[in-house]
């Protein structure tokens, strides 16, 4: 599916939001916020699958202000480099950016039905923040996978006003299995927050380019409950 690119402008500058447009022309928007590895190939397949059902997908380059155009690979020397990078990056900032391209994504001519956002890792993070900030009142659905910023601002689940879903492993040791467990007494009673565990699964289970994490029972299953929240709360006809 081809990817067109646009420049969202900002206080400092600017950056480029990938797009990829489903191929009736139309749908709903759903920012896309990737990990530490950057505009991947891992994070194209996922916008071109999510394109695939109906979605017009936005990419933002989140390390524009430190190595714009950022894609790493999924190796052990990809994961250092990334490691590296994103000790640098400003995760207000990065929000920022996320709100913006967000704003941008909702502005396109082919967003009809809404908009939501969808993150992985350090993506997961910055989604759960904007969602929890006032512009994010008109999201129509966020999910969350393995944000490890999440378990560290339970108070902000008060904040979100769309519904949101959230997906953790159980054996993450970049998030133990206790600070997920904040996030679950943070969520409980709330009708519009879901959590998911996948107890045998480490980070970054649904991430199927890179082996060094891939859990491809607890991606199928948690990708499975994404895909099924995203039908009930931001639907792509």
């Amino acid at each position: 599916m081809p990817e067109r690119t646009q420049t969202v402008t900002v206080a400092d500058g600017g950056f480029d939001l990938r797009l990829w447009i489903p191929e009736r022309g139309s749908g709903p928007g759903l920012l896309l916020i990737p990990e530490i590895w950057g505009v991947s190939d891992y994070i194209r397949a996922v916008a071109a699958d999510l394109a695939a059902l109906g979605y017009v997908v936005g990419v933002p380059d989140l390390f524009w202000r430190l190595r714009p155009g950022w894609a790493a690979a999924h190796d052990e020397e990809g994961l250092r480099a990334s490691l590296e990078l994103s000790a640098d990056f400003d995760p207000e900032k990065g929000a920022d950016d996320c709100a913006a391209a967000l704003a941008a994504l909702a502005a396109r001519p082919e967003v009809t039905g809404g908009t939501g956002a969808l993150g992985f890792c350090l993506g997961g993070s910055l989604a759960y923040a904007i969602a929890a900030r006032a512009d994010g009142s008109g999201l129509s659905a966020v999910v969350s996978f393995y944000g490890s910023a999440v378990p560290d601002a339970p108070r902000l689940m008060g904040d979100i006003r769309c519904p949101i879903q959230f997906h953790f492993g159980g054996r993450d040791p970049y998030i133990p299995r206790d600070r997920v467990a904040v996030v679950e007494e943070a969520a409980a009673g709330r009708p519009d927050v879901e959590v998911h565990v996948q107890e045998e699964a480490g980070h970054a289970f649904h991430n199927f380019f890179a082996p060094m994490f891939h859990n491809p029972d607890a991606g199928r299953t948690a990708w499975g409950l994404a895909m099924d929240f995203l039908r009930r709360h931001l639907p792509a006809a």
